[in-house]
């Protein structure tokens, strides 16, 4: 498949998705007691922890590498989180979220097969969220 920018759909509400609404739960939790001002790997931790304490599957820092051509390239991209057994989720710890942050998880859905993507941001006075879908 040649994935294009229009394939990618947001949804802030992550409605119909009860894992995703599971994640961001979590992350609001996480929010919720440290606030922000804390660097990413403090959020990467806390959210770690939130996921285990609500028995949400996860695995954490996921390589995906990048196929071109048929050949798999030395470039590889990293996911923070992987949930459940599709649901990438990457944390950012910024004002706020741009198209570069988003361009980002849409390239983590293309090299993953994944269909699914939350961008979470802890940066801001509230958790911002935005729930990418491929396809």
């Amino acid at each position: 498949m040649n994935p294009q920018i229009s394939q990618i759909s947001t949804d802030s509400k992550g409605e119909k998705d009860p894992e995703s609404h599971a994640v961001i739960g979590a992350a609001m939790e996480v929010h919720r007691i440290l606030g922000r001002g804390f660097l990413e790997n403090v959020y990467h931790d806390a959210l770690a922890e939130e996921f285990t304490v609500r028995s949400v599957p996860f695995r954490n820092e996921v390589d995906f590498p990048v196929h071109y051509k048929g050949v798999i390239l030395g470039s590889s991209y990293r996911a923070d989180f992987v949930c459940y057994t599709d649901l990438i989720v990457e944390l950012k710890a910024l004002d706020a979220i741009t198209p570069r942050e988003r361009s980002q998880v849409i390239n983590y859905l293309k090299a993953s097969g994944c269909r699914r993507g939350l961008l979470l941001n802890f940066g801001s006075s509230s958790l911002q969220y935005e729930r990418l879908v491929f396809g």
